[in-house]
């Protein structure tokens, strides 16, 4: 039985204007998530992995930002179409997000307890005092810190308990939807294997929906059903995790990012990075924008943008399989 489509993401293009010129952060980005999964977006800082994510919840910066084309289905509605009052009761009652930095999502001069009341007070109005507190109290529990600490303040905990303090918030009222942006880059292993575990544990408990954000496969392969990866702004591969790291057949980038992670069945003495740096999104290349850096760059890349290529449902942007199907 096939699981309802939750999140459909169709032609999204993102463009931030600059004193220096425009750039095209988001390119013709689509996909689509279902009820009860986790989509991995993987890239480099500055594919537009973060940018996707904002423009999810409209949190884009107005003066600088601009969605100049695309749709964001969500539940069948076009996000995108609604005015502002209401995408504000959407944001962290049906979709929420888990942002970065846990160190700067708290404010620092107000408790942790009284910051996850806020977030439930602000989507249940008709919840009393004691009703806030109780499920503020369930919520910090729920994430391993005892209700005692409810009023303690953010530089009183460490890294690892503030993230799973922004957790709570992003879950106290239940969303459908959760977008975690990288959200253990700022913790050590022990304690990232700790939230990741956390996170797949509450997400299946509650049946939620999430995108993770990150660049890190070792994150993609523990927590992800599906997976994207974005180049530049584009998604360039597509499927399921399985797809990702088990298919032969794979974009050269998705290669590349492989072989700059360490094997531990193998000896070497250099991991074989990337070449090259990540084109200038206000000076995108013609063709695959890929090409500067690929091994197997021929004529057709430098000037003709590859189209997706289908290996049923293992989707490749790529000249290279344009004469296998």
């Amino acid at each position: 039985m096939e699981k309802e489509i939750l999140l459909t993401i169709k032609n999204l293009t993102v463009k931030y204007k600059t004193d220096d010129g425009i750039a095209e952060a988001v390119n013709n980005i689509s996909f689509q998530l279902h009820k009860g999964e986790t989509l991995g977006l993987v890239g480099e800082t500055g594919a537009g992995k973060t940018t996707t994510g904002l423009s999810i919840l409209r949190l884009l910066p107005e003066r600088t930002a601009e969605i100049t084309e695309g749709e964001i289905i969500f539940k069948g509605e076009n996000l995108l179409d609604i005015p502002k009052n209401e995408m504000s009761v959407i944001r962290g009652k049906q979709i929420s997000m888990i942002f970065q930095d846990p160190m700067t999502s708290l404010n620092p001069v107000y408790t942790v307890g009284s910051q996850i009341e806020e977030s439930i007070f602000l989507h249940n109005r008709d919840l009393t005092n004691p009703q806030i507190k109780e499920k503020a109290d369930e919520m910090l529990e729920l994430v391993g810190i005892t209700p005692e600490r409810r009023d303690d303040y953010p530089h009183q905990f460490s890294g690892g308990m503030k993230q799973r303090v922004v957790i709570a918030m992003a879950l106290a009222c239940d969303p459908e939807l959760v977008i975690a942006d990288e959200p253990t880059t700022a913790l050590d292993v022990t304690i990232q294997a700790q939230v990741l575990r956390m996170m797949d544990e509450l997400k299946r408990k509650y049946g939620t929906s999430m995108i993770m954000i990150t660049h890190d496969f070792g994150v993609v392969a523990k927590t992800c059903d599906t997976v994207a990866v974005v180049y530049a702004g584009e998604i360039i591969e597509y499927g399921t995790v399985q797809d990702i790291f088990e298919d032969d057949k794979h974009h050269p980038y998705t290669t590349g990012l492989f072989h700059s992670l360490p094997n531990m069945n193998q000896d070497t003495e250099r991991l074989q990075p990337i070449e090259g740096l990540m084109p200038d999104p206000m000076a995108l290349p013609a063709g695959c924008k890929f090409h500067t850096r690929c091994p197997h760059c021929f004529d057709k890349c430098k000037t003709v943008l590859p189209q997706d290529i289908d290996f049923n449902g293992h989707m490749i942007k790529c000249h290279l399989y344009s004469k296998e199907v």
